[in-house]
């Protein structure tokens, strides 16, 4: 099946106000990463997928590196710089957590969909021309 290429207008204050809003939840989470480590840890260790907060070695340095990450990307979003980098960037580190805390837990997909539907908002905003 082939997309036909279609060429979409999009203001550059609801961009503005998407980055903005979708930096928030990674720079307040980051703070988690930092001040709650354990929690983060336990519930990677408790998790179906747990496996994958090991691969960078233990899940505390996951959970501190993936911290990094959000709040550095975090804030580049929030401000605009690299927009495209710190989407791809935190598009990284989010389906990773994604895998590992969300997947599995289908007590509760609210999270999972949230996750889902912040990718596609980062994803929209790796595929934009600015």
């Amino acid at each position: 099946m082939k997309f036909q290429e279609k060429t979409l207008e999009v203001s550059y204050k609801s961009v503005v106000i998407l980055r903005i809003m979708l930096s928030l939840i990674f720079i307040i989470a980051s703070t988690n990463h930092f001040f709650n480590t354990e929690k983060t840890v336990s519930r990677i260790e408790n998790s179906s997928m747990g496996f994958i907060g090991n691969i960078l070695g233990t899940p505390e340095i996951a959970v501190i590196l993936s911290g990094i990450v959000m709040l550095i990307a975090g804030i580049s979003l929030l401000l605009g710089f690299k927009t495209k980098i710190a989407s791809i960037a935190l598009i990284a580190v989010l389906i990773p957590i994604t895998l590992t805390v969300q997947v599995g837990q289908m007590t509760t997909l609210g999270p999972l969909f949230k996750n889902i539907a912040i990718l596609g908002g980062l994803l929209f905003l790796v595929l934009i021309q600015t």
